[in-house]
């Protein structure tokens, strides 16, 4: 016989059969509570957002098995897992400085003419591809900065200092990039270079102020050469100008002494053909024409007539000479003789 302590069982097979049983019980009031606590478990671990602009990398025991765009979507829990990523938006590092702090070792350069110079550049960019910036590489970030780097220190090793510093900046900024964009293509990092844009390219501080005159130098020429040009596109086609203007006025001049000379020929031509219908006429009248024309323009005038009989002075004077005191009785005198 097992011995009693108490009320209850006194053997421990007793008192776990008792609690079994107990148990049993309340597992049947318990199974919905259960069922629906899984429910929620599996709402709240496989129910997820993706935010406009990001992109959703869902994944089942490891291996890519979709994308999941904007919106509301359930996974597996415990099975499937999500990487979420903005595609839209921009990002950016820094070469050669961080802040307002610049890194000597990343900015250090060598030019192609073997002359140091200080180059920081910002990179902008944006994730294109979600499954290779994920997956491809253990940190595309870190490595877009160490490869841009690589490409700015190529182009500037390939470019003198002087076109480094001044004119040929921008082929410097394009080069880069594309060189940058095809090395992280070769990576497939799923990354996509917007925009290169060198901050500053400088000599080394020892020589800063000297490279600076130089570049004000030639500032000042590219300003003179401009004048020049300028004075020249203002001056040449004024000259032009006038010239055209001059041969305008020489075929104007020439046009008129052309109808000019038609005119007096077609004239003349008229005279002639009336003078050989009357060529005595015609004579006189041009004889008398033409003395009328050029008497009446002479204001002294003489007058000998040759045909007065004997001692006759022969001249009469007209015109104002001939109102001078003691001309006149002259005259008169010699006329009574």
């Amino acid at each position: 016989m097992s011995k009693q302590y108490g009320n209850g069982p006194s053997d421990p097979g007793d008192v776990v059969e008792q609690i079994m049983k107990n148990l049993s019980g309340k597992t049947r009031h318990l199974g919905p509570v259960f069922v629906t606590l899984l429910l929620l478990l599996v709402v709240a671990l496989g129910v997820f957002q993706v935010e406009p602009g990001e992109v959703a990398v869902i994944r089942t025991l490891g291996k890519e098995t979709g994308r999941a765009g904007p919106g509301l979507h359930v996974m597996i829990p415990l099975i499937q897992k999500r990487d979420v990523v903005n595609v839209a938006r921009i990002r950016r590092i820094e070469v050669g400085f961080r802040g307002t702090q610049r890194q000597a070792e990343e900015a250090q350069m060598l030019t192609g003419d073997e002359n140091m110079v200080d180059a920081e550049m910002i990179i902008q960019y944006r994730v294109s591809d979600p499954s290779s910036y994920f997956f491809r590489l253990a940190n595309p970030d870190d490595t877009l900065r160490a490869t841009a780097e690589v490409a700015l220190r190529s182009v500037i090793g390939q470019t003198t200092i002087d076109e480094a510093i001044t004119k040929g900046r921008g082929l410097v900024q394009s080069k880069t990039r594309d060189l940058l964009q095809r090395l992280m293509d070769t990576y497939k990092s799923g990354l996509t270079v917007t925009e290169v844009k060198l901050q500053a390219v400088d000599p080394p501080n020892e020589v800063k102020d000297a490279f600076h005159d130089v570049v004000r130098a030639r500032e000042e020429k590219e300003k003179l050469i401009n004048q020049a040009k300028g004075y020249r596109e203002d001056v040449i086609p004024r000259a032009r100008g006038s010239a055209e203007q001059q041969l305008r006025e020489a075929e104007g001049y020439r046009e008129q002494r052309i109808l000019r000379a038609q005119g007096d020929a077609a004239k003349f031509n008229s005279i002639h053909a009336e003078y050989e219908k009357a060529k005595d006429v015609t004579r006189r009248r041009l004889y008398l024409e033409t003395m009328d024309r050029v008497l009446s323009s002479v204001t002294d005038k003489t007058v000998v007539d040759a045909n007065l009989p004997g001692q006759t002075l022969p001249v009469l004077s007209l015109g104002k000479k001939a109102t001078v005191a003691g001309q006149v009785p002259a005259l008169q005198a010699g006329a009574a003789k």
